[in-house]
């Protein structure tokens, strides 16, 4: 599969990592969300980030981007909108694919809060629109694999995990992150069912939480993030099956113990803490060897070989070394 050209520096020509079409859309995005069109709380985002995407737009270095991003930004084709907001895995509104699309109008997303808290020297909780302000939005295309064996491409627009964790200090006690996901019963209609422990809880190493590709999302496709598919904020993981991508976050602990994850509670001989995208370790029930895309030919779409850590290998696997994959999956 073709990856962005490499050259050993910070940065990636927009033409290299979007299509035309696709940047142009999200600089009218910005705009329309300086204008207030979008509504006000994304006001202070889009007004910082309208002119850099104007520079971008002109070839200009994609500022603070670290290359691990620039050289793991894929070429492959994105998948179609339609499809990624509506075939979704969020238990809170359903177990069908269909059904988040169909149930989430229910979620809330103003006011929002999240709380940082547990092994840090500056616990805080961050209001949405504090958090939209804290650092650069990027645009970043990343694959997506379910563990399920299918596949999407999705242009997200966020920023790295780790522009969060550096503003609240991490402790020398701080050996993982623990994620925790929004709840509500009233607004969530599957929350209470026996499928999950709730709420959804989902965990990492802090080295991979420092990772520069671990991204925090508020969009994608150049505009704000549906509800089904996480709104208003949501971890992304490429490298990981998507279910370690926790969706509308409302709490962030830094802990010293490996967290209790929501699917290694319900079936910890399937889901394993780790989760990293591979080939050579199948799910008891099926194999991973293979993927479908999701857009390409509805169900019938050929299946492709599976990955090593879906692509971006290159970029984490010095994060495993001498990790055996098969026992810590």
């Amino acid at each position: 599969m073709q990856q962005p050209t490499d050259r050993g520096m910070n940065h990636a020509i927009p033409s290299e990592i979007t299509p035309r079409a696709v940047y142009a859309g999200r600089r009218d995005w910005m705009k329309r969300l300086a204008a207030g069109a979008l509504g006000s709380g994304l006001a202070g985002w889009a007004a910082r980030d309208a002119l850099a995407a104007e520079s971008l737009a002109k070839g200009a270095a994609l500022a603070g981007a670290k290359s691990a991003v620039a050289g793991a930004l894929t070429l492959d084709k994105p998948t179609p909108r339609t499809d990624a907001t509506s075939y979704n895995n969020f238990y809170e509104f359903g177990t069908d694919k269909a059904d988040p699309a169909r149930n989430a109008h229910t979620l809330k997303t103003r006011p929002w809060t999240v709380t940082i808290e547990g092994e840090v020297r500056k616990p805080r909780v961050y209001g949405i629109d504090d958090l939209l302000k804290l650092a650069p939005m990027e645009e970043r295309i990343y694959r997506l694999r379910c563990v399920e064996g299918w596949s999407m491409v999705i242009p997200w627009v966020g920023f790295s995990l780790a522009e969060l964790i550096k503003q609240v200090e991490p402790t020398g006690n701080a050996k993982y992150v623990e994620f925790h996901t929004l709840a509500d019963p009233k607004t969530m209609p599957f929350v209470g069912s026996r499928v999950l422990d709730w709420p959804y809880v989902e965990g990492l190493r802090i080295d991979e939480a420092m990772h520069p590709l671990s991204l925090l999302a508020f969009g994608m496709y150049g505009e704000v993030l549906p509800n089904q598919n996480g709104a208003p904020v949501r971890l992304v993981m490429p490298w990981k099956y998507g279910f370690k991508s926790a969706k509308s976050l409302v709490k962030i602990r830094f802990v010293e113990q490996q967290p209790k994850t929501a699917w290694v509670k319900a079936a910890a001989q399937e889901y394993g803490f780790y989760s990293n995208v591979n080939p050579r370790v199948d799910h008891p029930r099926w194999s991973q060897a293979t993927e479908r895309r999701i857009g390409e030919d509805g169900v019938f779409a050929k299946k492709r070989p599976t990955l090593m850590y879906n692509g971006y290998e290159a970029q984490v696997a010095s994060l495993y070394t001498g990790l055996d994959l098969a026992k810590n999956f």
